[in-house]
């Protein structure tokens, strides 16, 4: 077990990386999935695709590092302003049907940023489909959190709400990365944007290396909390007594990544597959996938999937060069540049978000000031 590691310098990043592209989750229920995203959170279906898979080949494998007979179908939603969520439903032998927990190795979660929780709760609780996790909890000083609470949904995907402190409460507000408001739509009343997403590595120190170094990011935020057992089953479903060790990391221009450790007994180890339920990985938009991939051969540690792949099979996203990587630790990750015009764009108005100017670019002085009226 390792701490909270030592606050590091930013590292130079990945070359060519504009912004984090995308976040992806593995659910067991695509169909359902999507509906429930769209309910609670507004999201836009941009597009599906699949089955995709190569019978009796090796590219599954080889490409996305699960069983050479698995296959998936995919779908890419809009999540308000500022984010991308992609979604897969697997097939594939031997799959582990059982998410991760909160404190598990792979364990993870995705937090939303509402103007007022107590409303967002109350809104939440009349589902069938999720359920909240004990009550709404004080954020930690400079954490740029005023209160949080997590959920579940019914296939068992962690979920966090968060109420974001007004800039000027925070030490953190000039590198804690900050959602534009999203457009007003149905669902979730106050509902902002993401958050942030969050990850339960083996090793939190190392985890904290490779996200301000090769990754590129800055951390904003670090805290260790002790918790019994009541508190630990109750907010987090988590065994107690125990210590959740987390650090916060500005990564990119609009996202922000929570990396946990818990400190407990009885937690899983073994990483799922992205073919597994609860199977993750974060994807990076680049100008240029070949230099990237390049830069990845030379970091300890890193295993890079296969090679360079361009989509080109006539479906929604022809033009897309991709490559899966994985941190020294086995987190999958992903770089991929998606160029300008694609064919899904000829089917609907709206669009992924990104790419964004640059990777240092930071939220705008407007979004800031919008952000402060709507939690003020």
């Amino acid at each position: 077990m390792t701490a909270t590691g030592p606050v590091l310098a930013r590292g130079t990043g990945i070359p060519t990386v504009r912004n984090v592209d995308h976040v992806a989750y593995t659910v067991p229920d695509l169909d359902r999935a999507i509906a429930f995203f769209a309910d609670v959170f507004d999201a836009r279906l941009l597009y599906r695709q699949g089955p995709v898979g190569d019978p009796g080949g090796d590219f599954m494998c080889t490409q996305l590092g699960v069983h050479p007979e698995a296959s998936c179908y995919v779908a890419l939603l809009r999540f308000g302003a500022e984010a991308n969520v992609e979604l897969f439903e697997y097939r594939a032998p031997g799959q582990r049907t059982e998410p991760p927990a909160n404190h598990d190795v792979g364990g993870h979660h995705l937090a939303v940023a509402v103007g007022d929780l107590d409303r967002a709760a109350k809104w939440l609780s009349s589902r069938t489909d999720v359920t909240l996790l004990g009550e709404p909890c004080e954020g930690s000083p400079g954490s740029g959190v005023r209160r949080w609470i997590y959920l579940r949904t019914a296939w068992g995907m962690h979920l966090e709400l968060v109420e974001p402190a007004p800039p000027w409460e925070s030490p953190a507000r000039r590198f804690r990365a900050r959602p534009a408001p999203a457009a007003p739509g149905g669902g979730l009343p106050g509902f902002l944007g993401l958050d942030h997403v969050g990850y339960t590595v083996p090793d939190l120190a190392q985890a904290v290396g490779f996200f301000t170094g090769p990754l590129g990011g800055s951390v904003v935020h670090q805290m260790e909390l002790p918790f019994d057992r009541e508190t630990g089953e109750a907010q987090w479903a988590v065994p107690g007594p125990g210590v959740l060790h987390s650090t916060t990391i500005r990564l990119g221009p609009v996202t922000n990544v929570e990396l946990q450790f818990f400190e407990v007994a009885g937690r899983r180890t073994v990483l799922p597959e992205n073919s597994d339920i609860g199977g993750h990985h974060l994807a990076f938009f680049v100008d240029d996938v070949e230099s990237a991939v390049a830069a990845l051969h030379t970091v300890a540690g890193v295993r890079v999937l296969g090679t360079p792949q361009i989509v080109d099979e006539g479906g929604p996203i022809d033009g897309d060069q991709w490559t899966y990587f994985r941190a020294p630790w086995g987190m999958q990750l992903e770089v991929l540049n998606l160029p300008p015009g694609l064919p899904y764009e000829r089917q609907t108005v709206d669009r992924r978000f990104g790419p964004a100017r640059s990777w240092d670019t930071g939220c705008s002085p407007v979004a800031e000031r919008t952000l402060a009226v709507a939690v003020d």
